[in-house]
């Protein structure tokens, strides 16, 4: 059970592998996403949209987001005209935005004629795109969420050290909240065997002000969920925060020593939803 506005898991899956794909919808992650991008090859483009579109003409338990092709190429506008209006879609991802008139002539192309537009999410994989992440983020109220794309900005700016992204991924944090956006989900992390490496990522990623990540495979999804779910320690802190401004509203010190203000509480509250999460997933 996902709670409203927390998803902290992302699953990518092959459009073209619908054995695949329907694995994934009971695989625990909270949102799918079906990638008709990166993952398919030039030959099966075609077959994915087909497949994806079937998929989607009934509505599915679990939200389900599609990264269409290059939005500057035919197979995207043909991807989003078979798309758009099915029942189970409920996100669109948009590959290597570069401007703010990307995702408004996407916004424009799929409105429907009734309103309640298509949420959109900005895929940010080239240094134009991250240097325009709050005019992007901002452009049009479709936009629910902005992300890095880490492989394809890795090889734009040629970073070769993970350090190397860390003033990107700064700047879309930053960019989503002046946006009044989520926090974003981090990139997913290529090496699927190395868990430790992807605990550690994480933990470097939260600290960054993301919340949760995208997962290129099922045995990710535990590692992800627990990284970015609250620790027992900081639950308590969290109450104690949330406690004391109960009692005694406006600016305060804790007894410890701790300054709680509004913002403070504001953080403690989104541990605590943070915290029911985990036990309703139990």
């Amino acid at each position: 059970m996902t709670l409203p506005g927390f998803p902290l898991t992302w699953l990518y899956v092959p459009g073209d592998r619908p054995a695949v794909v329907a694995k994934a919808l009971v695989s625990g992650a909270d949102v799918i996403l079906i990638d008709l991008e990166d993952a398919v090859a030039p030959h099966r483009k075609e077959y994915a949209r087909d497949a994806t579109a079937e998929l989607l003409s009934d509505p599915l338990p679990i939200p389900v987001h599609v990264r269409v092709n290059a939005l500057d190429s035919p197979l995207a506008a043909a991807d989003l005209k078979s798309l758009s209006s099915r029942p189970g879609l409920t996100g669109l991802r948009l590959p290597k935005v570069t401007s703010p008139a990307d995702v408004v002539r996407v916004a424009e192309r799929v409105a429907p004629a009734e309103g309640g537009a298509i949420p959109l999410y900005a895929l940010l994989e080239t240094a134009l795109g991250v240097e325009r992440a709050f005019a992007i983020a901002s452009a049009h109220p479709a936009v629910r969420g902005i992300a890095l794309g880490e492989s394809d900005l890795r090889a734009d700016l040629g970073v070769r050290e993970d350090a190397g992204l860390d003033w990107a991924r700064a700047r879309v944090v930053v960019a989503a909240r002046a946006a009044h956006l989520a926090p974003p989900a981090q990139s997913v992390y290529p090496d699927i065997r190395d868990l430790e490496g992807l605990t550690a990522s994480c933990a470097h990623g939260r600290a960054l002000g993301f919340l949760g990540r995208a997962a290129i495979h099922p045995r990710q999804l535990p590692v992800i969920e627990r990284a970015y779910l609250p620790t027992p320690a900081e639950v308590e802190a969290a109450q104690a925060v949330v406690n004391a401004a109960t009692a005694e509203p406006g600016a305060q010190a804790l007894p410890d020593g701790r300054f709680v203000d509004a913002a403070i509480v504001a953080g403690a509250h989104r541990t605590l939803t943070l915290a029911r999460r985990n036990v309703l997933t139990r």
